[in-house]
């Protein structure tokens, strides 16, 4: 039986699962670092593999936060470009002998021509916040799962905040090169990442449109 309390939270967690969007223009001021610290506690609260992390003493997820402009910010934005580059370049080689792959790679190789002639990669100095997450590995490996739920709580942090959230995923092309974990201060491919951008949104966007759960559902006997 459902109580005045329980449909109050029902209400605003339906309210803010609707809301979630991408953001991918924010404006130039920093939101407070008390907003900051609790999208990162968010995402301290999402489920995690605990049969894969095992009972290691040193805690199995890290949160990197840079600002833009700063240093670190400046230090890692072209490290990640660079990996753009490199990304496409493999790609349209893979493709040229790769029917199938050209038919569905199509859309992400203009993806990552759009970020070249961009110049930026679009969360990373585009926005006032690039957080970096990391999950350290184990086994079974199953870190990205972990980290999906980790930013999806953050996520939706963000916007029970008024804040605009972008996923930042080419960071996960980054758990392998020293330069840019060096920069976090850990060890390349012992950590899995993924990346996400923070700030006020230029314009609020309106709630998703998704099918109803009927349309999408079929009741097994």
């Amino acid at each position: 039986m459902c109580t005045d309390s329980s449909e109050q939270k029902n209400a605003t967690l339906d309210q803010i699962l609707g809301e979630r969007r991408s953001y991918r223009i924010f404006r130039p001021e920093f939101p407070p670092e008390d907003a900051v610290r609790r999208i990162i506690h968010a995402g301290l609260l999402a489920p995690f593999a605990a049969a894969a992390v095992g009972n290691s003493t040193d805690y199995f997820r890290r949160f990197f936060v840079m600002k833009k402009g700063s240093p670190s910010m400046n230090a890692a934005a072209p490290l990640v470009m660079a990996e753009i580059h490199r990304m496409s370049e493999s790609l349209h080689k893979d493709m040229k002998n790769n029917l199938r792959l050209r038919e569905s790679a199509i859309g992400f190789a203009q993806r990552l021509a759009m970020i070249k002639k961009l110049g930026v990669v679009p969360g990373i100095g585009t926005a006032p916040y690039y957080i970096v997450v990391a999950e350290r590995k184990g086994y079974p490996p199953v870190e990205l799962q972990s980290l999906a739920h980790c930013l999806e709580n953050m996520w939706l942090k963000a916007t029970a905040l008024d804040l605009g959230f972008q996923i930042v995923s080419i960071t996960s092309e980054m758990a392998q090169k020293p330069e840019f974990c060096t920069i976090l201060g850990i060890t390349p491919g012992e950590w899995e990442l993924m990346g996400c951008a923070i700030g006020y949104p230029q314009e609020k966007l309106s709630p998703s449109i998704r099918p109803s759960a009927d349309e999408v559902t079929r009741w097994l006997e």
